[in-house]
């Protein structure tokens, strides 16, 4: 099948959101600064590998940096309050053309769904913050998907699942901004996964994850799916 061809099939379009269609502006490394603190550890010997692994499920990284449930748990629940307050406080901004691009999507006959790394109510209040409660049909939260974040499929699954938007999932996409959003398009086997440059990851990192396109930004999109 010829690039015109998958990309003229996209019918789900599957899009992260810190870094991809919401600006993150630090936010991540800030909340899991004060997370890291509050359990009395030291987060410059930790960044490292929460910047590696952006894009992945932050009770993930949280159980690889400490180890025990229960630290691990209390871990991510500081972060989670600590990124909610940074979204009250009026940190939470959508990328240049981002809603403009999921409006555009949907006007064309394309089924977005957005999904995120970060627990059910962390992404309610961003999604609250931007106006964004109806501008899509479904959100998802590695919860809603059984547990399991990026990199596993089940997420991009899901919203193939619950939406039945396509009837293949070549005829889904995958973007996002991290390696970890590329691997969970190639794993579950989307027809179109494009790496965005407005997060956390370069080109190199995103097309050696298998990323199919690389853009500037989520506003590329619509001319790339045509």
């Amino acid at each position: 099948m010829t690039d015109k061809a998958v990309t003229d099939n996209i019918r789900l379009v599957v899009l992260d959101m810190a870094g991809t269609t919401v600006a993150d502006g630090g936010l991540v490394e800030q909340a899991f600064t004060a997370a890291a603190r509050h359990l009395g550890a030291d987060p410059d010997r930790m960044i490292d590998h929460v910047r590696a692994t952006m894009g992945e499920s932050k009770i993930s990284v949280f159980r690889h940096l400490f180890g025990e449930e229960t630290r691990a748990q209390e871990a991510n629940r500081a972060f989670e309050a600590a990124y909610a307050e940074l979204v009250d406080g009026g940190r939470a901004e959508a990328l240049p053309g981002a809603r403009e691009t999921i409006e555009k999507l949907q006007a064309d006959g394309r089924t977005v769904v957005l999904t995120t790394g970060f627990a059910r109510a962390t992404q309610d209040a961003i999604l609250a913050a931007l106006g964004w409660q109806h501008l899509v049909p479904l959100t998802l939260c590695p919860a809603d998907a059984g547990g399991r974040g990026r990199p596993y499929p089940d997420m991009v699954l899901t919203a193939l699942l619950r939406t039945a938007a396509a009837d293949d999932v070549r005829q889904v996409a995958v973007v996002g901004d991290t390696s970890y959003d590329m691997l969970t398009g190639v794993r579950a086997g989307a027809g179109l996964v494009a790496g965005v440059l407005t997060g956390a990851h370069g080109a190199d990192a995103l097309r050696a994850a298998g990323a199919t396109h690389v853009l500037d930004s989520v506003a590329q999109l619509p001319g790339v799916l045509g």
